[in-house]
Parts: structure tokens; sequence; C-alpha cells
């Protein structure tokens, strides 16, 4: 869509994604906002808007990517500096939520961060959300505030359609993803299968067992995010030593710390697929990493909401 024209619409952009924003912005047709965002001498965030945005209709593109604790805080004082220029009304528009995974107390004495980032988000301003592939789903329900949730599936089911490949079966690396891996293997009309595996600690996986028929196939093992890889290489390797073809390995969010990129490089998976929801540094992967473009999608809801229009029966 290009050439959007609505003076009430305006977009702003954080510094943690600013190529997603500016092809957002692009897909509208319009420009981004003018605002400064830089620090003062003690490392405080400075944010001074150059335009009005008195009753306009305003989006904040802020992933709370790394590092995380710099784009948040950035993200809730453009919030505040809108709401007290007398913006109409805030939709921050977070790609990528940082601290999801911290959604419940799993033992005691344990914070539930994703909660109190959502009071944060909400206290500054924020009158909607707008988000993808949120870590569990539940956390729409920490916003006081409408959350509209994107999925990538059927970008990355497009993807993959048009890879063509044969005797395909889709794979979850744990049960809290099936719903996810379901709805990729329906848009493929594929098999599925679940690897069952415990955590003993953060960042840490152990491969239980498959479920599911994978010898001879090519899989393709899907989740959220890919963080320190560990996950997707373990299983990689599991599915490898119990008879799969080839793995492919496809998420929304590249958050690629630590040891990622030299674990995605081995040679047991054969591509990496992933979005924009966050920068990637795609060169030191080169052909092995396919970068899927998340502006499109967050473009037509952005229209959506702004024309208060259904986002979900964009998935339709």
């Amino acid at each position: 869509m290009v050439g959007y024209q609505d003076r009430r619409l305006k977009i702003f952009a954080g510094n943690a994604n600013p190529e997603l924003a500016r092809e957002i912005a692009r897909h509208l047709g319009i420009e981004l906002g003018d605002m400064e965002v830089g620090r003062f001498s003690n490392g405080e965030i400075r944010v001074k808007l150059n335009e009005s945005v008195r009753g306009s209709d305003c989006f904040v593109i802020q992933p709370t990517c790394h590092p995380v604790n710099d784009n948040l805080m950035e993200l809730l004082i453009i919030l505040d500096a809108l709401r007290r220029a007398s913006a109409r009304r805030i939709t921050a528009v977070i790609p990528h939520y940082g601290y999801a995974r911290q959604d419940r107390k799993a033992r005691g004495r344990e914070p539930i961060s994703a909660k109190l980032v959502a009071n944060l988000i909400v206290t500054a301003g924020a009158r909607r959300v707008l988000t993808m592939d949120l870590h569990a789903d539940q956390i729409q329900g920490f916003f006081d505030v409408p959350v509209d949730h994107l999925r990538a599936v059927p970008l990355i089911a497009e993807y993959f359609k048009r890879k063509r490949l044969e005797n395909l079966t889709v794979v979850s690396p744990d049960t809290g993803g099936v719903v996810r891996a379901r709805e990729l293997a329906e848009r493929l009309g594929v098999g599925l299968a679940i690897i069952d595996k415990r955590r003993p600690e953060p960042n840490q996986a152990e491969i239980m067992n498959v479920i599911g028929d994978i010898a001879g196939k090519t899989c393709i093992l899907l989740d959220d995010m890919i963080d320190t890889a560990g996950t997707i290489l373990e299983g990689a390797q599991a599915l490898l030593e119990r008879g799969a073809a080839a793995v492919y390995a496809a998420a929304t969010h590249a958050v690629f710390s630590g040891p990622a990129y030299e674990r995605l490089a081995h040679p047991g998976l054969t591509q990496v697929v992933v979005t924009n929801t966050i920068p990637v540094d795609a060169e030191r992967l080169g052909d092995k990493l396919d970068v899927l473009s998340v502006a499109p999608l967050f473009g037509e809801a952005i229209i959506r909401i702004h024309e208060d229009l259904s986002v979900s029966k964009m998935f339709d």
C-alpha cells in the first residue's frame, strides 16, 4: 500500500529497529514523525518532539530487544512525551516484547516481569498495544488496554510454499509451541511432530523423546524465538539422529544472543528462517539465513487500527 494520506496518523520510531520503522512508513507512503531521541551526558534518555501531535493517532515502533533495558526505557519516555503533548491516541507497536519469558511464577519468590513491564507501558501512556508472537498468549491479559496480537506463521508458511519442499513435517521444539506448529502444519498440509524435553535451567534444554513420524522427512523446526540457539541445535541433532533427512529452523524473533550465530552455522541445520522484528546481522550466516519482512503486516494492522477496522480479519 502506497500513499496513505491522513494527517492525523503519525508514526514515530525509537532506536531499537529504525530500519523496520522506515519500511513500515514506506509501506504506508508517509514520513516518520520528526523526533529526536538522544542521551544526556550522564546517559539518561532525552526525547524531543519536533512537530505537533495534538489530536493525532500516534504509533511508536519500538521492539524491546537488545539492549532490552535501554530500549524499554526509551519506549516509556517516548510514550510519556506523546501523552503530555496531547496525542489523541497512542499505540505502542512492540514487534518483539522483551521480558515475555517471565510470565508466571515457576517457583517461589520469582517476579512476573512480563506483567510489570505491561504496567509500565500502560502507565507511560499507551492506550493500545500492537505486537507479534508473544512468548505466551496470556500476556495479552497483562495489559489493561486492548492488545492486537499479530502472527508470523502465515508469512513463514508462504515462504515454505514457495520453496516447494517435499516430504515435509513441522516439528514443535516443546509442548508449549504445539499450537503454533499445528497452525503451520495445517497451512502447509503436512504432518506434525513434537519434541518432548525438559529445561533444568534457563537457556538449557534436555531432549527426552520425539513424538511423531520424522524418519526420512524434511523437518521444519518452528519456535517463537531463537535466543542462544541451544534448543534449536539440540532439536535438530535429535531429529537427525532419529532419521530426519534435513532440518530447517524457523522462528519469529531472532534474538541471537551469546553463541547463537556459531550454533546456527552447524551443518545439521540446512536453513534458518526468521523475521525482522529484531535487527539481524544477516551477513554472519550468509545464504544460510533468510529474513522475512513483517513491515507489510504491521503497516496493514496500523491502518486497520487507525480506521477502527478488524485486525483479526487479516488472518482469515
